[in-house]
């Protein structure tokens, strides 16, 4: 007996994962398979004769509206992508493969959700460029920014400065405390270094507990050190009960300036990296100074 294809088709289509909707020249959808539940929270009956455009999300509303008239222009499309409102109020994600059917005078799409897809690609793009305890700026994403800040300076004749950071005795933290609350005191500082800083600068985590901060378009070398000085007091301040007493490591800071110290990036960094160790020996022939007033 032969199978009775014409008849089983509307069974399949209601079968499929992914959504298939028929759509006419005024837009209105004029049949859309039962996925459409999982996908946008609606029953295919109340979709059935509204304006798909209804459902679109409003910041991808004009590409899709131009997407539609290359489809109904015989353009087919197989990766076209954008964000609809679910019935819940939340966001979907889909992926589209339409085309225009002159003969049933509609366009036909099938959806896909790549919801999960796109969070994954989302959350690649931000590990590519961040560091993954501290969510801060990479060194990568932190080269790139200095680099196109300095010239920038360079084109408008203006000054920046950069700050190099270095956590003192952190490794005892990590020696008598655990990696695991190292870990959190260098998501602390992140923290109470964010708080210091304008929307226009950048904090980085560039090495274990080495952070950079660059200041762009800043005044004067006097406000670069009440930054300094700013910073210094913040992570001065106590920790909470929930790090069991520990107290807050103190940390070096060293300063370069555009141009006065350096005129290129790499230049620039260098700097402020030797200028926070100078202040570190510093403090460290303090401490050693002051164990021997304490021995005699």
């Amino acid at each position: 007996m032969p199978v009775d294809l014409q008849a089983l088709y509307p069974k399949l289509i209601h079968l499929m994962l992914d959504t298939v909707f028929v759509v006419d020249r005024d837009h209105q959808i004029v049949f859309v398979s039962d996925a459409c539940e999982a996908l946008l929270g609606y029953r295919a009956a109340e979709l059935t004769g509204t304006p798909i455009t209804d459902y679109i999300h409003p910041d991808d509303l004009a590409v899709t509206q131009a997407s539609i008239v290359r489809v109904m222009n015989g353009q087919s499309h197989v990766d076209f992508r954008n964000r609809y409102i679910r019935k819940d109020g939340g966001v979907v994600h889909i992926l589209w493969a339409a085309f225009w059917s002159e003969e049933v005078g509609a366009r036909i799409g099938v959806a896909r959700d790549v919801t999960a897809l796109r969070q994954a690609e989302d959350e690649l793009r931000f590990l590519a460029h961040h560091d993954p305890l501290t969510a801060l700026s990479n060194r990568a994403l932190f080269n790139d920014r200095l680099e196109s800040a300095v010239q920038a300076a360079q084109r408008h004749q203006s000054t920046l400065a950069l700050l190099f950071l270095d956590i003192n005795d952190f490794k005892g933290i990590n020696d008598v405390h655990g990696h695991a609350m190292g870990d959190r005191i260098l998501c602390m500082i992140a923290r109470r270094l964010e708080g210091c800083v304008r929307a226009t600068d950048t904090v980085a985590r560039i090495g274990g507990d080495e952070f950079t901060v660059l200041l762009p378009g800043i005044q004067s070398q006097d406000a670069v050190f009440a930054k300094v000085g700013e910073i210094l007091a913040a992570m001065a301040e106590p920790l909470g009960t929930e790090f069991g007493g520990l107290s807050m490591p103190s940390c070096s800071v060293g300063v370069a300036f555009y141009p006065q110290d350096a005129e290129n990036a790499d230049t620039l960094l260098s700097h402020a990296d030797g200028d926070m160790y100078r202040i570190k020996k510093q403090r460290a022939a303090q401490r050693i100074a002051f164990k021997h007033l304490q021995a005699e």
